[in-house]
């Protein structure tokens, strides 16, 4: 029997800014909170220089509810925001959450006790990594949930790489160092050696750095990619193994014991930009692709050493523009999923006779001109018509596994809040797709 893969969308949330990054808290008591940071350009003129905005949102999901589960709690005006990531273990009784800003600072939240006035973040401390730079991505030493020696490990828009710690409330730096001649657009720790630290950037190159020997050499340079290197993610539930994406639009599997070749080359059809394994099963991968919508891959095949490519067993296309955030809630939906409400419908696409359109790529990804054309040059269109309504699942359709996800676009500034049902069987099967001509629901 076919293996079952549905994704459906349960609720779309407008931004406003240009949304760029998202994440589900992984603190126990708070699984139901989302965070989603956006960037915006604000171009300059003769008068005034370009800035650059920002806003933090903060979202409670309702599992209850059946029209709109996602509930704005709050949200404050920032620098832009380029990455932000929850500590994986609370800190002082307390979730922390880090942002990394335009401004070049690493900035960190604490969340109030939801008994006194309701859920909400306030600012705890911050600390510039640099001057003339913007931060580009953080990670916490905690992704096995680990307190005994928190730390942020944090990435610059000049090529540096920051480690800090926490000093009660303040930020303290212990290392900093050059990693890359160009932007160092990703950091991240080894979650299980967590003096090791991995870093890309847009000379193409994947580092790995002993913080116990000091940054003036890396362990390790891998030019594999042939792209800028967007994406690390250390796996937390098997050691050595690291998932890595770039603007080859290749996600490469490691065993960190042998940086020479990967364990896996899997063509995903856009810039990888963010990657996240899953909380609790060690085998699958979303994939946030750019130009080609969010995808989870299933990566047993290649963990356990059987090579090839990883296979795709679902695909979430809902969004008309560039797949920047994504990520995993640790909450159970083992129950019958909410009605869903009808999508907001995209935008039409331009007609031929307007041309192809070229559009200013000012974003976390850096400037530069991209044309979203065909080889005639005929404008490709990237608004994907919404699908009906999908009907109520029932008691009887439980699925093996029933994911919550959250996931936001770039230019169309929407935040996307949606449910993976899967069915398994030994050999994944192709999925379906939430989109034009979807069976799905």
């Amino acid at each position: 029997m076919a293996s079952r893969s549905k994704t459906r969308n349960l609720q779309v949330f407008d931004t406003q800014l240009h949304a760029d990054a998202v994440e589900w808290c992984p603190v126990s008591a708070n699984h139901d909170l989302l965070a989603c940071g956006t960037y915006q350009l604000q171009a300059g003129d003769e008068h005034a220089a370009s800035s650059r905005t920002g806003r933090l949102y903060l979202f409670e999901f309702r599992r209850g509810t059946q029209v709109t589960p996602l509930r704005e709690l709050q949200r404050l005006e920032t620098a832009a925001i380029l990455d932000l990531k929850w500590c994986h273990v609370p800190l002082a009784g307390r979730a922390v959450l880090g942002v990394a800003a335009a401004t070049g600072e690493l900035q960190l939240y604490a969340l109030s006790d939801r008994q006194v006035g309701g859920r909400s973040l306030q600012t705890l401390s911050s600390m510039q990594v640099g001057a003339e730079r913007l931060a580009l991505s953080l990670d916490w030493s905690t992704g096995r949930l680990d307190s005994s020696d928190v730390r942020v490990v944090c990435s610059d828009s000049a090529g540096g790489v920051s480690v800090l710690a926490l000093a009660d409330p303040a930020l303290l730096t212990l290392s900093q160092w050059t990693a890359h001649d160009y932007e160092a657009w990703i950091s991240a720790f080894s979650y299980w050696d967590t003096q090791l630290v991995y870093s890309g950037g847009d000379d193409c190159k994947l580092k790995g750095w002993d913080l116990r020997a000091g940054p003036s050499r890396p362990t390790f340079t891998s030019k594999r990619h042939s792209m800028g290197v967007c994406s690390v993610h250390s796996s937390p539930h098997r050691e050595h193994i690291l998932a890595t994406g770039s603007y080859d639009e290749q996600v490469l599997l490691w065993d960190g014991r042998n940086m020479q070749r990967p364990l896996s080359e899997s063509p995903v059809g856009g810039g990888v930009w963010r990657l996240k394994w899953h909380p609790t099963e060690q085998h699958l991968l979303l994939a946030a692709c750019m130009h080609n919508d969010f995808h989870i891959l299933h990566c047993q095949q290649a963990l356990d050493g059987g090579g090839g490519a990883c296979p795709v067993v679902a695909s979430y296309v809902l969004h008309n523009s560039l797949a920047y955030g994504a990520d995993w809630s640790q909450l159970s939906m083992q129950a019958p999923a909410p009605c869903p409400p009808l999508l907001v419908e995209p935008k039409n696409s331009p007609s031929d006779d307007r041309g192809h359109l070229k559009i200013q790529y000012e974003s976390p990804t850096a400037s530069f001109d991209t044309s979203l054309e065909d080889d005639v040059g005929r404008y490709i269109p990237e608004a994907i018509a919404a699908p009906p309504r999908p009907p109520c699942s029932s008691a009887q359709e439980i699925p093996s596994l029933s994911c919550l996800l959250a996931s936001c676009s770039f230019y169309d500034h929407m935040l996307h809040v949606w449910r993976w049902d899967w069915a398994p069987e030994e050999a994944p099967q192709e999925p379906e797709r939430s989109g034009p001509g979807s069976s799905s629901g």
